[in-house]
């Protein structure tokens, strides 16, 4: 611990932190755009945190500069008061200013710390950086006519995958962040995840918004259905004032009913026929000499990345559709069947924590006779936009269930999908009960849980020793990769999500930013994903079935449809194919 003073105030703080930090655990609010996560994104670029240090040449920007011992601050001070807000006046003088239409409104960094700062409009008058706005991709548009060149983006990339999609493009007037050349995300090797996103301060990154889309299957009558991903109800509270981590299935269920749906089912169905596939397909290849380690494929970011980086590896990856296309292909087969529908008559609709998820739905090899598996991707927050659109108060709803018909069931297994290690974990409980007969005596898997970016686990499943591995963010699977094409890995089952932390830290949940929660802890941005993922692991435990293959409409399927896990039929609807991407070696 250190000692400092702020404002002439004593106060002891640990050794380490930013000003920036360090004054927010004192009870203090210093204008900000470029600090995220510690430090992650801080470049200092855009000056708005300036403060005075007693001693220090100049004003200094507390997101850069670390606290020690006998510092003293001056926040208030005339000098930092006008040049914070000169730096935001500067910034707003090269931004597009169509606050009213634009994706962020609300959740706008710029708009808070121009109230904040008591920034005058028009101030700088002047010439603009030439603009781009790209929506050519399926799941993300960058608008450069409001990006701040703070450079989240960037690092967030770098960081999390180890990929550089996003730089700076350009010198001084010209600067803009872009893929290489400024192409378009569609003409680059982005795998979609949308971690940009969710660190971009403006509406400069925002997803490929497809609520005009449900909107014209609602209209043109046709049968709309949606499904619901488990990690969307660990989060979609967060829109609505909620605590961060408040799970709000029912809530979330009694809203979609109200928007019209035609039936309201949830994901974690198919999260219980992904486990059926996959575990079996898993089983098949260690009993026949299949390619091992297998490979999970339920994450759209990571399947992307595997097609541009390690063609040569995708042989290990599962044949297993992710649960939503799952879900979304016997719906247009199965159910259509037991509904009398014409499937070309059914809209499906996924409401998904993932922007890659947008971008997965379009792949030729999803389709099943000409028609999509899923219809329309809205993230978490497209959902919110809805309910708010519809004039719904959230917070007053009623908890309802699910539409309980063909795949109304789910375990809890399904459930914990929505975390790292929580597809593993589904998996291990029925691998373990096809292998022994018996269910795992202690249900939960808890040695394949956690945030590290990589975890293994050995199980004993009567005296098969099954060697497991976890990984988050293409950083960290970057590692396991490298092991299997170096001919070192000693796995037989791995699971790789896309997003750090999984699906409920993807890139179309709602941002998290100490600014906009006013009533979470000072560490939130440490404990947001521990409070999603607790939500998710809470409602596992509530569940009366807690292993997929104990589902009662998964083994209706099975019987009446589909036959057995991994049959012809189950093939034609569950199974899919990969290839390598252009540019993949070089």
């Amino acid at each position: 611990m250190v000692n400092i003073k702020i404002e002439g105030v004593s106060y002891q703080v640990e050794e380490g932190l930013t000003i920036l930090e360090a004054a927010r655990k004192c009870g203090y609010e210093i204008p900000s755009l470029c600090a995220f996560d510690h430090g992650e994104c801080n470049t200092g670029s855009c000056r708005v945190c300036l403060v005075e240090v007693k001693g220090a040449r100049g004003l200094v920007a507390s997101c850069v500069y670390p606290v020690n011992e006998g510092m003293e601050i001056t926040i208030s001070s005339p000098a930092a008061s006008e040049a914070r807000r000169a730096s935001v006046e500067l910034l707003l003088s090269n931004h597009n200013q169509n606050c009213q239409q634009c994706d962020k409104n609300g959740k706008c960094e710029l708009l808070h710390v121009a109230s904040l700062t008591g920034a005058r409009e028009g101030k700088y008058l002047g010439s603009k950086t030439p603009v781009t706005v790209d929506d050519l991709s399926d799941f993300i548009v960058r608008d450069t006519s409001k990006c701040i060149l703070c450079g989240r983006c960037v690092a967030r990339c770098k960081n999390a995958h180890g990929m550089g999609i996003l730089g700076f493009e350009n010198r001084g007037f010209q600067t803009i962040v872009a893929p290489a050349e400024d192409r378009s995300f569609a003409n680059s090797p982005c795998i979609g995840c949308g971690q940009c996103v969710s660190v971009c301060p403006t509406g400069a990154l925002m997803e490929k918004s497809e609520i005009a889309r449900v909107d014209a299957a609602f209209k043109a009558g046709k049968h709309v259905v949606v499904q619901t991903a488990p990690a969307v109800r660990a989060a979609l509270g967060e829109e609505f004032g909620m605590k961060v981590g408040t799970p709000v299935t029912g809530k979330m269920v009694a809203a979609l009913k109200r928007l019209g749906f035609h039936k309201v089912y949830d994901t974690n169905f198919a999260a219980d026929l992904t486990i059926m596939e996959e575990g079996t397909e898993l089983l098949g290849r260690i009993k026949n000499g299949g390619t091992l380690p297998m490979i999970t494929s339920c994450s759209p970011g990571w399947i992307n990345y595997a097609e541009y980086n390690y063609g040569d590896l995708l042989p290990h990856l599962s044949s297993c559709k992710s649960p939503h296309q799952m879900q979304g292909a016997v719906i247009k087969s199965y159910y259509a069947e037991q509904k009398g529908i014409d499937p070309k008559d059914i809209f499906v609709v996924s409401i998904m924590p993932c922007t890659a998820k947008k971008g997965e739905k379009e792949r030729g090899q999803l389709q099943v006779d000409g028609l999509k598996d899923v219809d329309a991707v809205l993230t978490t927050r497209e959902l919110a936009k809805l309910i708010k659109r519809a004039g719904i108060l959230f917070e007053r709803l009623p908890d309802e269930d699910f539409d309980q018909d063909l795949m109304g069931d789910y375990t809890g297994a399904g459930v914990i999908f929505g975390v790292t290690g929580g597809v593993m974990e589904a998996a291990l409980r029925t691998v373990y009960f096809v292998l022994t007969g018996k269910e795992h005596e202690k249900i939960a898997f808890e040695a394949v849980r956690g945030f590290e970016g990589v975890r293994e686990a050995s199980i004993d499943i009567d005296g098969m020793i099954v060697n497991v591995a976890i990984a988050h963010g293409m950083k960290n699977a970057k590692i396991l990769l490298d092991e299997i094409r170096a001919g070192r890995s000693k796995y037989h089952f791995i699971e790789i999500m896309g997003c750090p932390g999984g699906c409920i830290a993807g890139g179309g949940q709602p941002v998290v930013r100490p600014c906009f929660l006013p009533h979470e802890d000072d560490d939130i941005l440490d404990t947001y994903k521990a409070k999603r993922a607790a939500a998710l692991y809470s409602e596992d435990e509530r569940q009366a079935l807690r292993q997929s293959h104990n589902n009662p409409q998964i083994k209706k399927l099975y019987d009446e449809y589909l036959g057995e896990p991994n049959s012809h039929r189950a093939h034609e609807l569950l199974h899919t194919t990969y290839a390598a991407r252009e540019g993949f070696g070089e």
